[in-house]
Order: structure tokens, then C-alpha cells, then sequence
């Protein structure tokens, strides 16, 4: 949905500009510029949401910086500054708070930073010149009938990413490189591909461009891998489980072990948590069956409650994650 402004900034001469306010939702660059012909681009993704008490609340902000950040040391972009970055995100929420979704609707109000080398570039090396964007729009509740369960599949023909290659970065070559693997596991019917290590085939590695956690013995269980984005929700999920008395454990996890699992789920930005119903092994036709009615297991939806009311407002803050906009 269009709305009133985004903010943007400059990178020449070696320094970073003003935040600059515009109403354009155009961009315009020369034709030979770094992020169209080598990809120099990453991007990232927040809510803002609206309590009960009308206050605006940003979600771990800082953390998306930090990951910006990251990604522009894995492509070689100029680095933006964390302040410069938490600046132009609550600036942007309060240019267009008339957007931000009320309370009982369960929406929230989508943010959207993404940098990129404008410079012009015939040859393979970084540009001189970025620009830094940062847009926002309203969107709906993830499930809209409700907190549900869906299906993921296992297809060992596609790979996300390779061990130490560009899969802990956010950066949108990624997302190109699953669209395929997406696109067959619609048509046969699943939410997403359930991917597995690009070496052996024998590790969890992600579930489409979401964190996969496990739970089993009052334990949360997340893969440990080179090649996996750092999810924040998946972050938050491990702290808030840990304080509801879980052991937390983050480490490999092989394929076989998903026959062990009495939940299991992906988590990110736009769902929190999405709990899996089942996860089939295309190849050698076994399914992993972690809901058999369809309904979320009471761990994950505790869980997502949990992240939630925080996030809304309904439950105190106690880790500072949460930037109210005045």
C-alpha cells in the first residue's frame, strides 16, 4: 500500500548524508550501477505495532541495524551507521503513524530498509556510491484464520545456500536462488522447501527464508550452521523460552532426529511463528508428522503469544527490546 513518505540517505565521497524525507516512490540510478549487475544490495525487515494503550512500539530495531551492518561487510558496501539507521526507522513511523493498524485488527505496520550501490561500475568491484532506503506499509495478520499449522517438504535437489557462501548475510540473491524451490513446493501443495547442509544432506538447515526450532523434552532445538540468516525472532524465542524453564540448545540436528519431535516450527518477521503440520521427505518418501489435527503445539503457541504480547504492549518489556515512538 503506498504511504505518505520514506526516508532516504546517501553515501558519496566516502560519508554518509542527511536522512532525507520524500514522497517518490521511484528510484533513479545509472544503468550500469553496482546493485544491478553484481548484487551489491541487502535489506531488512521490522514491524511497528499499535497497543492497546494507542502507543507505536518497534520491535529490536538495533538488531536489524547490526544485521545491516553484516551484510554490508559480506558484499562490500559502505556501512551504515546504527544510529543513522534507528533515526530513519522511527522518523519513518512517525511521518506515516495514520498507517499503523489498530490494535484489535492484529496488523501491524511493515518496515522496510534495504541499501544498495548506486555507483556505476564496468567490472567486478564495489561501487563508491549507495543509497539507503526505507519505506513502510501496513500489513495484515500472517494467518488469516487464525494461529495454524502448514506443510513443508524436503527436496535434496535444491540447495539454500553453501557453508561459508552468502546464506548468513540478508541479501537479496538469497531470496532469487529459493523462487524456484518455492515454486515447485507450492504446486505440490506445501507452505515452503525444508532445506537441508548443501555438503552432506544430513543437517536441518533452514525451512524456506524462516529459522526451523524443534521442541522435544522441554527442550527449544535450532540448527547451528554457517550458512543460516540470524533470525531476531528466533533470538527472542530462545530467551523467552529459556525463561519459561526450557533448555535451549543450538546445534546440528540431523534429518532422523525430526522423527523425535513433539513440535516443530519456522519463525521470522512475518508470521513470528509458523507452526509445521508435517514435513515429508520427497526423496524418500517418509513424512515427519508433528500436528495431526492441524492445530499448533501448546509449546509454539505459548511461545507466540509470549513474543507477541510484548511486541503489543500487553506484558512488560523486561529486556528493552521494544522503542515506543513518542
Amino acid at each position: 500500500m503506498k504511504t505518505d513518505y520514506n526516508i532516504r540517505c546517501t553515501y558519496k565521497d566516502g560519508i554518509w548524508g542527511e536522512l532525507e524525507v520524500s514522497d517518490s516512490e521511484m528510484v533513479t540510478m545509472h544503468m550500469a550501477a553496482t546493485c544491478i549487475h553484481y548484487g551489491q544490495e541487502s535489506f531488512e525487515g521490522l514491524k511497528a505495532f499499535r497497543g492497546q494503550d494507542n502507543k507505536i512500539r518497534i520491535f529490536r530495531m538495533d538488531e536489524n541495524a547490526k544485521r545491516m551492518q553484516e551484510s554490508s561487510i559480506g558484499t562490500l558496501m559502505a556501512i551504515l551507521p546504527i544510529d543513522k539507521f534507528e533515526a530513519a526507522v522511527v522518523k519513518a513511523v512517525q511521518l506515516n503513524k495514520r498507517f499503523v493498524p489498530p490494535y484489535e485488527s492484529g496488523a501491524a505496520l511493515y518496515i522496510r530498509p534495504f541499501l544498495f550501490g548506486t555507483g556505476a561500475q564496468v567490472g567486478v568491484k564495489p561501487a563508491n556510491e549507495y543509497m539507503f532506503i526505507l519505506f513502510v506499509t501496513p500489513v495484515g495478520p500472517y494467518f488469516k484464520g487464525g494461529f495454524q499449522t502448514t506443510p513443508f517438504v524436503i527436496m535434496r535437489e535444491f540447495d539454500r545456500s553453501a557453508p561459508l557462501g552468502m546464506g548468513k548475510y540478508k541479501v537479496g540473491g538469497n531470496y532469487a536462488a529459493s523462487l524456484v524451490a518455492g515454486a515447485k513446493a507450492h504446486e505440490l501443495g506445501y507452505s515452503n522447501v525444508f532445506y537441508l547442509d548443501a555438503v552432506e544432506k544430513k543437517y536441518i538447515d533452514e525451512c524456506g527464508a524462516a529459522n526451523f526450532f524443534g521442541i522435544k523434552n522441554n527442550t527449544y532445538i535450532t540448527p547451528k550452521s554457517s550458512s543460516i540468516l540470524p533470525s531476531i525472532t528466533n533470538k527472542s524465542l530462545m530467551v523467552l523460552a529459556e525463561e519459561m524453564g526450557m533448555k535451549v540448545e543450538r546445534r546440528q540436528i540431523p534429518v532422523e532426529e525430526l522423527a523425535t519431535f513433539e513440535e516443530a516450527g519456522a519463525c521470522g518477521t512475518a508470521a513470528v511463528i509458523s507452526p509445521i503440520s508435517r514435513i515429508d521427505d520427497y526423496d524418500k518418501k517418509i513424512s515427519y508428522v508433528f500436528s495431526k489435527d492441524g492445530k499448533p503445539g501448546a509449546i509454539s503457541e505459548k511461545l507466540y503469544k509470549k513474543l507477541q504480547a510484548i511486541q503489543y504492549g500487553d506484558e512488560p518489556d523486561t529486556h528493552n527490546w521494544v522503542t515506543i515512538v513518542e
